[in-house]
């Protein structure tokens, strides 16, 4: 019998590693050849691997919640062949479930292609922020593909935001290390490897807070797969990103009257029309006069990377977590195509069959309450997009309208911009567009392209 050790492979897209969310065969199983054998997620989406060839499980190198880099040993078989070579990569499965991230669907446009931490697409432009530090520039200046460093000095860097593949190594053998990480994101300069016990010490990142004392009573249930890009993510983009609010309401009767007079084409064509729809072309209308919102930071390079697609998430609520498909290229779908796109990258997330490029690299987000929708709820960005829209429920309200007080059909809008890039005006004119583009559909339908 021949011991074959299979490699995490690479998966593509700048994914460096990789969290064990659920192995689906145990040592000593025997298995087929590409037998689905284990469930991986990425910073993407989450893929299943299948077996390389027919064998013996005899050891699984790492537990469910383990962060596994590319190209790491991850199963050991006993195969019926002789000698055979260390595990070269097995194909991977269509992805079954998805990742948040923050990323973000087959629509029409090509998937952005990843640049950096942010997903650019074809046509982006980049704006260098103010008051980039040297240390900072000089990390934009540096890049490699594939970084070498531990598995800790990677997660470091997802808690800092900091690009791994813009840290220049100081360790042997090209090595990223904790010093390294730290240094760049806290503006210093990069040393020499031989020097690097000499770099003044780097602010460390906060230590996690108290633990809870312990019941007896108590369940503990372990933060992992999708549940924990969400907390990092969450946690990240809370902790970077300025945010400031905006809160409004918008009488969408008109809106409303429209939607009604297009259900029967919806009908034909087997498409449920809903409002959100008319919410995103409304969207996309306001980020044509508004290009700033419409892009993503790039923070390791310091630049504002300015999106010329239309690529807007829509926040899907799972019964693994939130998670935020994209429907792409919305400039250029009508209402029912962007309808049809809705519903089938909400489809694919909520039966956990999302693809990797259905997520990731959005522009802009919309959440929804639906009819949960409260007065307002501030939603958090989807880092590192600068902007985001939470839409609340319809509610019949008094108005008024010339000198009479009538019944409105009200609903409240909830923005949260990210501060440092967007200005309180520049928001309040984007909410303000949104607005009246949702109150004057007319005005929407003559001005789409």
């Amino acid at each position: 019998m021949a011991k074959y050790e299979f490699k995490l492979p690479d998966i593509g897209e700048g994914v460096a590693e990789g969290e064990i969310v659920n192995w689906l065969v145990q040592a000593g199983d025997d298995v087929a050849e590409n037998q689905e054998m284990v469930e991986v997620m990425t910073d993407k989406a989450t893929v299943t691997i299948g077996a390389p060839k027919a064998g013996k499980v005899t050891e699984l190198r790492f537990k469910v919640g383990d962060t596994v880099p590319v190209g790491q040993v991850l199963v050991v078989f006993e195969t019926g062949a002789g000698d055979a070579p260390a595990a070269a990569p097995a194909p991977v499965a269509a992805a079954p479930a998805a990742a948040p991230a923050p990323a973000p669907a087959a629509a029409p446009a090509p998937a952005a292609k990843s640049e950096g931490p942010v997903a650019s697409a074809v046509g982006d432009i980049r704006e260098t922020l103010p008051g980039m530090s040297p240390a900072v520039a000089r990390g934009a200046e540096y890049y490699a593909d594939k970084p070498l460093a531990a598995p800790a000095t990677r997660k470091l860097a997802r808690e800092l935001g900091v690009d791994l593949r813009r840290v220049e190594p100081s360790g042997s053998a090209g090595r990223v290390t904790r010093e390294d990480v730290e240094r760049l994101a806290n503006g210093a300069s990069a040393p020499a490897a031989t020097h690097a016990a000499q770099a003044p010490a780097a602010k460390a990142p906060a230590a996690p807070g108290p633990a809870p004392a312990r019941q007896t009573a108590d369940e503990r249930q372990p933060i992992r797969g999708l549940r924990k890009r969400i907390f990092e993510n969450m946690a990240r983009s809370k902790h970077t990103a300025a945010h400031f609010h905006y809160i409004d309401e918008v009488d969408v009767g008109p809106i409303t009257s429209l939607k009604d007079r297009a259900k029967p084409y919806a009908e034909k064509a087997g498409i449920k029309l809903t409002f959100l729809p008319f919410i995103v072309k409304a969207v996309v209308s306001a980020l044509k006069r508004h290009p700033r919102i419409n892009s993503n930071v790039d923070e390791a390079a310091m630049e504002l990377v300015l999106r010329k697609t239309y690529d807007i998430g829509i926040a899907t609520s799972t019964d693994a977590g939130l998670m935020v498909p994209v429907v792409r290229g919305c400039d250029r779908l009508s209402i029912l195509e962007i309808a049809s796109e809705i519903d089938r990258v909400a489809r694919a997330a909520r039966d956990g069959k999302s693809q990797k490029e259905d997520l990731g690299g959005s522009s802009f987000t919309i959440t929804s309450l639906g009819k949960l929708g409260g007065l307002f709820a501030p939603p958090i960005i989807n880092y590192p997009e600068v902007g985001i829209l939470g839409i609340h429920a319809i509610k019949k309200k008094p108005v008024v309208r010339g000198d009479q007080i009538v019944i409105g059909e009200i609903m409240n809008l909830s923005f949260s911009f990210d501060h440092r890039i967007i200005d309180g005006d520049v928001g309040a004119n984007f909410a303000q567009e949104i607005i009246s583009y949702l109150q004057e559909p007319d005005r929407l339908v003559v001005e789409m392209a």
